[in-house]
């Protein structure tokens, strides 16, 4: 047995066999080769293979999100079979004498520029799609497995880091734990492991090329400990602990239900926060009573291209819908800082938390903006929907989003398509807003509190940088201070405020919130009834 301490970032206890997702160095080098007709059938056998790859994830994709979105399989099939791309290759191949790796690597490489130099918008997403069939290419030839989500049981996740875009495209069903031997107890994959209600462990000093799959392991969230081939003993302790949770699991049930009030009489709204269509099932059943942030970028990550309107509506209507008339809060594209994205060439930062992000893309980038309005406007129509916008600093973008949604609606009334404009409020996550929130206030509906960046920009503090971790302090009296604020400036114009940050569903913070005055705390779907039950007990 060996045993491994690491940071917890969700608490719980994961008994179960490890799975290793090991990322390669992709940089192909230059090799003369002697045999072409030999590098042409590896290239062959790489296509061939590629197009059984596409195929399938088009058919994945047919029963799980619809023919619209699988669409971009197919793309990917003909482009990959394009004659003048299949040539250039061969060219390369035969001309200079070269590995199959580096000819499909340059190809892919010119053919992605000339796409982003074209001036049809188009064209130029095309880049993107160039970029992935090649990737997929030289993977193949190299003999790197694909991960196949579906033929995998049950595993404890471990890996180096694991980025948003790696996440989204994840089985939940088959994660039982995350462990990292990288990454922030505030990065996306933390917070992915409280919304499902697992055991994660982030820091861990793993040696991943010596770990094999299928060995099992216990993952103990409460002491920050990963166990390796564990023995008998501790595997009954973890056990033991097991049937503990479920006990206090089954205690929470009775909070099902039940409204989150006070023994005074206070009211306080418990809504869930999630990042896709199928979370929404996490949500109902945890008996949420809304939903207080939809991270709409997970729409965007993950993929070689801008999703279009439709597909937006149709997300946006599914997730309305299926909350039969509760509120939903969607939050527009919060892309950027952690979460970036090839295809939107945005570049790299000095300090992406304080750079080109969410809003500050959508002012810059109207185009990409007014696509995801259109599409919630139109989704509108289908349930209780509020739009909420993100790392807002001042009156003037908030009268500039004002004007780009006027000019939405009467596009929309000139097409003759069916909207609604719904309630509209903002993210407070900067000391500029918490300052401003009087001023704001009287331009929106609401206010929801984003803690986790509000934490990091009034302390001062990337959240992201684990060396930081002991100064990173959610609890500090300043931070408190400034939600108080937050609180004070909305309700001074009768407007309603939430807090949809982590620190949401920090129960030793609770009281002091209802305190505070807070309406709405929005939180993982997994704390929901801890929340309620510590609300409900509350004189």
């Amino acid at each position: 047995m060996e045993k491994y301490i690491g940071k917890s970032v969700y608490k719980g206890i994961a008994i179960g066999p490890v799975h290793v997702l090991k990322k390669r160095d992709h940089l192909v080098k230059r090799i003369h080769v002697d045999h072409v007709e030999k590098e042409l059938e590896r290239l062959e056998k790489a296509k061939e293979q590629a197009i059984s790859q596409l195929g399938e994830l088009y058919e994945k994709a047919m029963q799980e999100v619809g023919e619209v979105n699988a669409a971009i399989f197919e793309v990917h099939q003909m482009m990959l079979e394009d004659d003048d791309y299949q040539d250039a290759i061969h060219n390369l191949i035969q001309n200079e004498e070269v590995n199959a790796e580096y000819a499909v690597a340059v190809t892919g490489d010119n053919f992605a520029e000339m796409f982003a130099n074209m001036d049809d918008e188009y064209m130029q997403a095309r880049s993107a799609d160039v970029r992935d069939i090649s990737n997929r290419l030289v993977r193949n030839l190299a003999g790197e497995e694909q991960m196949d989500w579906s033929k995998l049981e049950p595993s404890i996740i471990v890996a180096d880091d694991l980025t948003p875009s790696e996440t989204v495209q994840m089985d939940k069903n088959k994660i039982l734990a995350f462990v990292t031997v990288h990454g922030s107890t505030n990065s996306h994959t933390a917070i992915l492991a409280r919304m499902m209600n697992i055991p994660a462990l982030i820091g861990v000093p793993l040696e991943l090329e010596k770990l094999h799959n299928g060995t099992i392991a216990v993952v103990d969230g409460k002491k920050g400990a990963f166990f390796l081939d564990p023995d008998e003993n501790e595997i009954h302790l973890a056990e033991v602990q097991q049937l503990e949770e479920q006990e206090q699991k089954r205690l929470l049930e009775n909070y099902k239900g039940r409204e989150s009030v006070t023994k005074s009489g206070k009211k306080i709204h418990v809504f869930a926060n999630i990042g896709s269509v199928s979370d929404v099932a996490y949500v109902l059943e945890n008996d949420a009573e809304g939903i207080g942030l939809f991270r709409s970028e997970f729409l965007y990550l993950g993929r070689s291209g801008l999703p279009d309107e439709n597909e937006q509506f149709n997300a946006y209507r599914q997730v309305l819908q299926m909350m039969a008339g509760k509120k939903v809060v969607i939050r527009t594209l919060d892309i950027g800082a952690d979460k970036n994205v090839d295809y939107l060439g945005l570049g790299q930062e000095d300090n992406p938390a304080m750079g080109y992000r969410a809003i500050r893309i959508c002012l810059e980038q109207p185009d990409i903006f007014k696509t995801q309005l259109r599409a919630l406007l139109r989704a509108a129509k289908y349930g209780n929907l509020a739009i909420m916008y993100p790392m807002i600093i001042s009156v003037e973008e908030v009268k500039s989003i004002g004007e780009i949604v006027k000019e939405v609606a009467r596009e929309l009334d000139e097409e003759k398509v069916p909207y609604t404009i719904p309630e509209q409020g903002i993210m407070v996550e900067t000391p500029a807003a918490v300052m401003m929130s009087e001023e704001l206030a009287e331009l929106v509906d609401f206010f929801s509190i984003g803690t986790n960046d509000l934490t990091q920009y009034t302390l001062a503090i990337d959240r992201q940088n684990s060396k930081l971790d002991r100064f990173y302090n959610p609890h500090h009296e300043a931070v408190l201070r400034m939600i108080q604020k937050t609180i004070d400036g909305a309700h001074k114009h009768g407007k309603w405020v939430g807090i949809c940050g982590e620190l949401g569903a920090d129960t030793a913070l609770t009281e002091r919130f209802v305190q505070m005055g807070i309406d709405e705390l929005s939180v993982a779907p997994s704390m929901v009834l801890p929340v309620r039950s510590k609300i409900c007990e509350m004189e």
